[in-house]
């Protein structure tokens, strides 16, 4: 199941990665196209993109991190975490996109929701057994 979950969270990567290419080069995609026929689809599709990152990427790394002050930081989200600020900071540069705090804030938004979702699931014994494989 592990490597199920890694092979997931690669695949999501490279799409992520994929749909940044296509709107940074100014390329169209029905992709594009659904997310704007959608109110708020832009914020909903980064909330959407970053959290789902954020879930598979700690569920692939079985949950590492560190433990601060009762607080869990897991190193797959801290990865993503700054991935999503050097891209939205790189925006600044490309002549056909445009860095929008709000962007970032919808990112944030993703990430933590997957991050309030994992750590219910981590304490969960269902998910302790699945650790373990």
């Amino acid at each position: 199941m592990t490597n199920l979950t890694r092979l997931a969270a690669l695949a999501f990567l490279l799409f992520i990665v994929w749909v940044i290419y296509m709107a940074n080069a100014g390329h169209n995609s029905v992709f594009f196209d659904f997310v704007a026929a959608i109110p708020y689809g832009d914020k909903l599709g980064h909330v959407g993109l970053f959290g789902t990152l954020t879930f598979l990427t700690v569920l692939a790394s079985q949950f590492a991190g560190w433990t601060l002050n009762n607080t869990r930081l897991y190193f797959a989200a801290i990865a993503v975490t700054l991935f999503v600020i050097g891209e939205e900071i790189s925006q600044a540069f490309i002549p056909s996109r445009t860095f929008d705090v709000a962007d970032l804030s919808a990112d944030a938004v993703g990430i933590l929701l997957a991050i309030l979702v994992l750590r219910k699931l981590e304490k969960t014994a269902g998910m302790q057994t699945y650790l373990q494989r």
